[in-house]
């Protein structure tokens, strides 16, 4: 489970409440201290014993998450729905994407916006702001409004950089989530992954019926061999 609590000016620390399941932010716990909190559950639900060392863990490193979901930057994190023409994700060291989305699913206002979790992990809190920066930068969703763009100008606001922020932030930053001019990749970029999308799904296509037209091994014997 998870405890949270909240920090005042004071110093002093505040109970607000006890999640007894596994937090969406989890992936950052398990970054952070090298644990897979939802394999070491599926062994305790098995009767198996735990694979965590014994005696408390020692953090190492920073890591952020951002949550990506179906809200329009450009429009005041309004939801949006449609379908995914094409997802790039972004991979290499420290950066993890937990996602249940693919190029041609289909998102509705019916269920949470959630459409993936990106992660990531470095040395310290300023070399994980940059690669979340950069992982953000190459992360491109075509077919639906995300939120993309505003998890770009919150990690790139002074005041976060510095670790100035509390519940209150975006309150004082009102302008963070101000309807602005959609921030989206060149036209000739999107339309460029579109195509690659559509040309890896033509080259599984044919790949499948030259697979299904390929003779059996047995029917191939069979015509080899000739009538009884």
């Amino acid at each position: 489970g998870t405890c949270e609590f909240l920090l005042a000016d004071s110093g002093e620390f505040f109970f607000l409440e006890m999640n007894t399941r596994i937090q969406v932010e989890h992936p950052v716990t398990e970054l952070v201290y090298g644990v897979d909190l939802v394999r070491e559950q599926l062994r305790i639900a098995r009767g198996l014993p735990m694979t965590v060392p014994a005696g408390p863990l020692e953090p190492g490193g920073w890591a952020i998450e951002c949550r990506i979901t179906s809200e329009d930057s450009a429009n005041g994190l309004l939801p949006s729905a449609g379908v995914i023409r094409s997802l790039v994700v972004p991979t290499g060291e420290g950066v993890r994407w937990d996602s249940g989305v693919v190029a041609g699913s289909e998102v509705t206002l019916f269920y949470d916006s959630m459409l993936a979790k990106l992660i990531v992990h470095a040395a310290d809190r300023a070399s994980a702001i940059a690669r979340m920066r950069d992982a953000l930068d190459r992360l491109l969703v075509v077919g639906v409004a995300t939120n993309v763009a505003f998890q770009r100008r919150l990690l790139a606001h002074p005041d976060f950089v510095s670790g100035a922020i509390d519940i209150q932030f975006l309150d004082r930053h009102p302008e963070l989530l101000a309807p602005v001019e959609v921030e989206s990749p060149p036209l000739a970029v999107a339309l460029a992954a579109i195509l690659l999308e559509e040309r890896r799904r033509a080259d599984r296509r044919a790949a499948g019926e030259a697979a299904a037209a390929r003779p059996s091994r047995w029917g191939a014997a069979a015509q080899s061999s000739g009538p009884a």
